[in-house]
């Protein structure tokens, strides 16, 4: 889709009014571009139909014109929250209405926490190209083509150039797409050695170096986590190293860590039918790290990033990993396996190692972790574990404006007891069923802390943990097409420009 700034509304451009319920038409910014037939017509409309917030209306003017009518809340209680959702309805309003070009105004998605005319128009781009995407690779497409909207042309009441903003916010979309694509991909066609190859070319496109270690190199570092996880399977594990150094010469990189599980079956231990499905996605957390640090190169945002993703198939077979084992780690901790579908924690324990050659000033991991904070939170934020206080506060605050939220759970010392291992350093569950999502948490903190090649000024380079098992895949209500929601990669790159 190509949005562009305008000041002029185009003849084959379809108007889209938001109408504030209780508002009349007439206040509306498009209301003065049309003439007094068409002005007098959709009045008229307007109070016959009485529409109220939820309805959408197809109006064709007696000029020719056709005009969408939605109607949304009360201008009292729009939120900046519901302004992230209407952008995303009126693309899904107008791909409904077959309607291939639509004008949208600024002023409609305004609300009290955004006041920055440019930060606006670029968080509407982004939700407007995630609406305008679905994944239909696999589907016989209809006679008459699948249909998206095609132009969007968005018009501000300042004369401060947006378009700069909505090139960003288009970038920024167009990559949490293709991170849905990779995601949404049958674990068949996406394997490790697939995602290193789209990572490849990922990093060819965008401007990027991307190294891939091998079954041969990993024993070589003894990456015990990762290969004891990928012994079930047929396919090789792959460890992708991206490299994306634009920043000042010899200052130390923020490093992403993403969970690459390109199938989980559970191994061993294996899933139960409506808990095995979607796996496919398990390498969610590996397709952000990919594409957020895609989207930032395209940003051309001068910082020196770094992404680590395992990637593996975890499988049930006569080479499996077992419950009881003990896997050495990169690390030289061992992990004593409970169950062999903990196994994201696992291959992680040795990419965390892996970051801290680069003496980092920041490590985030992302992966798909945890049933359990989905248990906690539901589906509509991820869980964030933190060393670091005024981080999260950051990063709350960030997926509050890009609608990639998430919610704090504790990273505290005490938990440390619940994975203390029998016969090996750490177990990979914890001693009960209950808390999951921070045991996970607590688990990887072990791999990351208490490292000298990790200081600051101030103490510990901080680390953030988000578990995007939550977000996963999109729900009813998001205006989004069902599959991978992209969760995360909003909030990395915004968080990562101002970091």
């Amino acid at each position: 889709m190509t949005i562009k700034q305008a000041e002029k509304l185009p003849k084959d451009a379809v108007p889209v009014f938001l109408i504030h319920e209780g508002e009349p038409v007439a206040r509306h910014f498009f209301f003065s571009h049309l003439d007094a037939h068409d002005r007098e017509y959709i009045s008229l409309i307007q109070k016959k139909l009485n529409i109220q917030a939820g309805v959408s209306r197809l109006v064709f003017l007696p000029g020719g014109r056709k005009a969408l009518v939605l109607g949304i809340e009360k201008r009292n209680i729009f939120s900046h929250r519901k302004a992230i959702l209407l952008a995303r309805r009126a693309i899904a309003v107008s791909r409904t209405e077959r309607i291939p070009h639509i004008a949208l105004a600024t002023e409609n998605f305004r609300a009290p926490q955004i006041k920055d005319e440019s930060e606006l128009a670029e968080i509407v781009a982004a939700q407007m190209e995630l609406a305008n995407f679905e994944f239909v690779k696999y589907r016989t497409p209809p006679t008459d083509g699948w249909f998206f909207v095609k132009t969007a042309s968005l018009f501000s009441k300042t004369k401060s150039d947006v378009n700069g903003a909505i090139l960003r916010g288009t970038i920024l979309g167009e990559e949490i797409n293709k991170a849905r694509a990779l995601s949404n991909t049958p674990g068949g066609d996406m394997t490790p050695s697939r995602l290193a190859e789209a990572a490849k070319k990922s990093g060819r496109e965008t401007g990027f170096k991307t190294t891939v270690l091998d079954l041969k190199k990993m024993r070589r570092l003894k990456m015990g986590g990762v290969l004891g996880v990928a012994k079930g399977s047929s396919e090789a594990p792959q460890f992708i190293i991206m490299e994306y150094l634009k920043g000042k010469k010899g200052e130390r990189p923020v490093v992403l860590v993403g969970k690459g599980v390109t199938f989980d079956t559970g191994g061993l231990n294996l899933k139960p039918e409506h808990g095995i499905y979607e796996m496919h996605m398990d390498m969610s957390g590996g397709a952000a790290v990919v594409h957020a640090i895609a989207a930032l190169a395209r940003l051309k945002v001068k910082k020196n990033i770094i992404g680590l993703v395992p990637a593996v198939e975890n499988m049930p077979s006569g080479s499996s990993y077992h419950p009881g084992d003990q896997l050495k780690t990169m690390s030289g901790k061992t992990i004593e396996v409970l169950n062999t579908d903990a196994e994201g924690r696992v291959i992680l324990a040795d990419a965390l190692t892996y970051a801290k050659r680069y003496n980092p000033k920041l490590v985030i991991d992302i992966a798909t972790l945890t049933g359990s904070a989905m248990s906690a939170l539901g589906q509509r934020a991820s869980a964030i574990f933190t060393t670091a206080p005024e981080l999260e506060r950051a990063l709350r605050e960030t997926g509050e404006k890009t609608g990639d939220f998430v919610w704090p759970l504790p990273l505290w010392e005490e938990y440390e007891e619940e994975i203390k291992g029998t016969f090996g350093d750490f177990a990979n569950t914890g001693k009960t069923r209950y808390g999951g999502a921070i045991t996970g948490a607590v688990f990887l903190w072990q791999f990351i802390k208490d490292s000298s090649t990790l200081q600051s000024d101030s103490g510990q380079v901080p680390w953030i943990h988000i578990d995007i098992a939550p977000r996963m895949t999109t729900i009813e209500g998001e205006f989004l097409a069902k599959g991978a929601a992209g969760a995360s990669i909003a909030l990395l790159a915004h968080f990562l420009r101002e970091f």
